[in-house]
């Protein structure tokens, strides 16, 4: 483990939130999120004195996590699908029609296969480009463009009601 402790904390303070947003777009749902978030920040913090000399500490951890969701999507017990669910609550203060459309795009996202759904996420939620999505993916700049096509021509074909744009869907 790295020294640098102190390093590894500070870093994860001031990081954690957009970490936790990475991680939850990536996973779909906010439990999952924070199970990933931890194993990849632990696999982090083993290598901290490594991962600290990088030139992109972010490009780095964000790496990490797609890994760490690709491999924990390999795991049996991850293809196992709860049939009841809590049903969501959304907060009577929020814009509903803002808290539809994130939810529209969210359920969308959560049904792209995982490596379709981390290049969408890395391209157009982390606005990397398409050389920084291939580097954290560890593929070339060509399958990230085709997953990105197909992903967004996938999402483009399940927007059935027509009263949110795509540009609304990702900005908002």
């Amino acid at each position: 483990m790295g020294s640098d402790v102190e390093g590894f904390r500070a870093y994860v303070s001031a990081r954690l939130p957009a970490l936790r947003r990475v991680a939850y777009l990536l996973s779909g749902d906010w439990h999952r999120a924070d199970d990933l978030l931890s194993a990849a920040l632990v696999r982090v913090l083993q290598h901290w004195a490594r991962v600290s000399a990088a030139q992109d500490v972010d490009a780095y951890v964000r790496r990490v996590l797609v890994r760490t969701m690709l491999n924990e999507r390999r795991r049996p017990w991850r293809r196992e699908h709860a049939m009841d669910s809590v049903p969501h609550v959304p907060d009577p203060a929020a814009d509903p029609d803002r808290v539809a459309q994130r939810l529209a795009l969210e359920g969308l996202l959560r049904e792209l296969p995982p490596r379709r759904r981390a290049v969408l996420v890395l391209r157009y939620c982390c606005d990397l480009s398409v050389e920084e999505t291939a580097l954290a993916l560890g593929c070339s700049t060509g399958t990230v463009k085709s997953q990105a096509a197909r992903g967004l021509a996938t999402l483009r074909e399940r927007l059935s009601d027509g009263e949110a744009t795509e540009e609304e869907l990702w900005t908002r």
